[in-house]
């Protein structure tokens, strides 16, 4: 139903308003079970989104670290390593995988039935 909610704290460049109303929409989404909710909860459901992004927004301002910011191209390319790994994705990517890139193909000899 969700994406994944990302940490938004302490990286260079700091967390958009943008980026933290998405983690905030996919918070209620979560919360609540709806992906779009119906005509009855539209209203309270915008609401919350709209309560979760501001206290998201000062609490990602407001705390402190002594550690250096990161660099969000760097954490990215480490979580696309981290999942290459954990899901066997070679160097050419899910879409090359899906169509057989880089996989012995026989002409047929030696193939089950199936």
């Amino acid at each position: 139903m969700c994406r994944n909610i990302r940490t938004l704290f302490n990286f260079e460049p700091p967390a958009t308003d943008e980026e933290v109303q998405a983690a905030s929409l996919q918070f209620v989404r979560k919360l609540s079970g709806f992906n779009t909710p119906s005509r009855a909860n539209e209203a309270a459901f915008r609401r919350a989104v709209e309560d979760v992004t501001r206290v998201a927004r000062r609490l990602v301002d407001d705390l402190v670290t002594t550690a250096p910011p990161r660099n969000r191209e760097q954490v990215a390319a480490l979580a696309r390593a981290r999942s290459a790994m954990r899901f066997g994705r070679g160097a050419e990517g899910p879409a090359a995988q899906a169509r057989g890139a880089g996989r012995a193909r026989s002409g047929g000899a030696g193939r089950r039935p199936g």
